[in-house]
């Protein structure tokens, strides 16, 4: 039974990666989940405006003080010290050295300086791939879609000029034609597009009259959304495909491989379950195969994919979405 697949160039034993999460933040939790069986880690992402923050406040600190004893002033040395970005630097270094699976580097910047120097210090480090998560509201009302849009593909083209590695994109969900920003992505040079950003808006509290920022894991059913569009899009471009949201279960990995996804990305579930979950998914998808008489995972990728043209593919979206409304409004309430 082969559950053998391919994702941004790399030979993984599964479908199944974990991706960006606390714990895949250090090296510690990075190794617990590739020993639970994770085929591939997608670090913890790298915040460019984290990274400044902290260090400004450390060179706060270091600074506090430094004259009020004239002197001592100049009597030691100066010390270089390492930046933040080192030490998560160090982590993937490490990692990359130690995990004996792939560690893909989660990036996450605000400037393009910023994207392209944190992508090339992480290409150095050892990282095999950078997923470039593109997570951004745009705030502005004067910014319109196609600048949001360009922002991205000028990030990601002065990523790729910068570094060998492979580069994937995670997407938002809410762009107003997906397919198009897809199109575009792959060929601006994406090697993989990861399907999708999760957003997490904070909440009004009416009690308090206060910003809530509760956290909400994922369900199979919030599945739905990028289950759909890998199915419009990965029987018409090579790029390779990765389902994010709602994989909580072998089945749901299923799911993702028959719509043509090449991985799974599993955050919610190794959090509320612990990393060992990945055994019990890697386990129904073998009980799947088995049942089904499938021999390679990878013989069922894309056997539900959307096929003909983008006018049938539109009727045949709109004919479902009137069929699952006529069975809700059938059921009783």
């Amino acid at each position: 039974m082969d559950l053998t697949t391919r994702y941004l160039g790399l030979d993984l034993k599964h479908p199944v990666v974990a991706s960006a999460s606390p714990l895949t933040k250090d090296l510690d939790g990075i190794l617990r989940v590739v020993d639970a069986g994770a085929a591939a880690i997608v670090m913890a992402s790298v915040y460019e405006e984290d990274i400044a923050r902290e260090e400004m406040a450390e060179a706060a600190l270091f600074e506090m003080g430094e004259e009020s004893q004239p002197e001592a002033s100049g009597y030691f040395p100066s010390l270089s010290y390492g930046t933040p970005l080192d030490a998560r630097l160090t982590v993937l270094q490490r990692a990359a050295e130690r995990a004996g699976v792939p560690i893909i580097a989660s990036l996450n910047g605000c400037t393009l300086a910023g994207w392209v120097d944190f992508a090339s210090k992480m290409e150095q480090a050892g990282a095999a791939a950078i997923e470039l998560n593109f997570w951004r509201v745009p705030t502005d009302f004067n910014e319109s879609g196609q600048e949001v849009e360009a922002l991205y593909l000028t990030i990601l083209r002065a990523v790729k000029a910068r570094v060998a590695i492979p580069v994937s994109v995670k997407l938002s969900p809410f762009l107003s034609a997906p397919g198009n920003m897809a199109k575009r992505l792959a060929e601006a040079g994406a090697d993989g597009l990861v399907l999708f950003n999760r957003f997490y808006e904070p909440g009004f509290n009416p009690v308090s009259m206060s910003i809530e920022e509760d956290f909400r894991f994922s369900s199979s059913y919030d599945l739905r959304l990028p289950l759909m569009w890998t199915g419009l899009l990965s029987g018409h471009f090579s790029t390779d495909f990765a389902v994010s949201t709602g994989v909580n279960s072998g089945a749901d990995v299923i799911r993702c491989m028959l719509a043509g996804a090449n991985v799974t990305m599993v955050t919610s579930a190794l959090l509320q379950y612990g990393p060992w979950h990945i055994q019990t998914m890697l386990e129904e998808v073998r009980c799947w195969m088995e049942q089904k008489g499938v021999e390679s995972i990878a013989s069922v990728r894309g056997r539900l994919a959307a096929r003909g043209t983008p006018a049938h593919q539109a009727q045949f979206l709109r004919e479902e979405y009137r069929s699952i409304l006529m069975t809700a409004s059938s059921q009783k309430i």
